[in-house]
């Protein structure tokens, strides 16, 4: 099993059972002292959104620049439906790494390698599933495999930790015993050489 299944499943795992409450979605994402701009829904739909331009971006292998398009996710579509477009755009992504040698390099803000793609990824499902379980009221946090693994691709610099616990911290989503809150912060996708 891939990290990005891995991470599927687990949000599918915790988000399944409210999938059946349309309305709770309508709350905004993130937890109480620092809710985001987008719904429980629209951070839902952007998982999706984000895995399919991943999968486009290797599959088509540009060098300078984004694809220009977007996943739309019809609005009024229920939770669960959501949940499974996410999940088939999981999978593209998936495909997509499945076919993609150690050699392939596609833009994002540099020449990206697969286990960049996949890292981010799996941070796309983990940390908006975070906001989104925030923003429901579900008490959850990413599964340490899952956060060691962006941690150790996209946050090479981070202090040792609770891996949940750094991951959230590095990306502005939690405190850190002995470090100062994160309020900007960039992951590192690309790797030279």
């Amino acid at each position: 099993m891939t990290h990005i299944e891995e991470a599927l499943d687990e949000l599918q795992r915790v988000l399944e059972p409210t999938a059946g409450d349309a309305r709770a979605w309508t709350a905004p994402a993130g937890p109480p002292e620092q809710r985001m701009e987008w719904t429980c829904w629209e951070t839902a739909a952007h998982i999706a959104h984000d895995l399919a331009a991943y999968a486009g971006q290797l599959a088509a292998r540009p060098e300078d620049c984004y694809l220009p398009f977007d996943l739309v996710v019809r609005p009024g579509t229920p939770p669960r439906e959501v949940l499974r477009v996410i999940r088939a755009s999981g999978g593209m992504l998936t495909s997509t790494l499945a076919t993609a040698g150690p050699e392939v390099r596609a833009y994002h803000w540099g020449p990206c390698d697969p286990t960049g793609f996949e890292a981010m990824g799996v941070a796309e499902a983990m940390l908006h599933t975070y906001d989104i379980t925030q923003g429901l009221g579900v008490p959850w946090t990413p599964p340490a495999r899952s956060a060691t693994y962006v941690i150790e691709r996209l946050f090479p610099d981070a202090p040792a930790g609770d891996p949940a616990e750094v991951l959230l911290w590095c990306t502005g989503r939690g405190e850190l015993p002995g470090h100062k809150r994160v309020t900007a912060w960039v992951w590192q996708a690309v790797r030279e050489g």
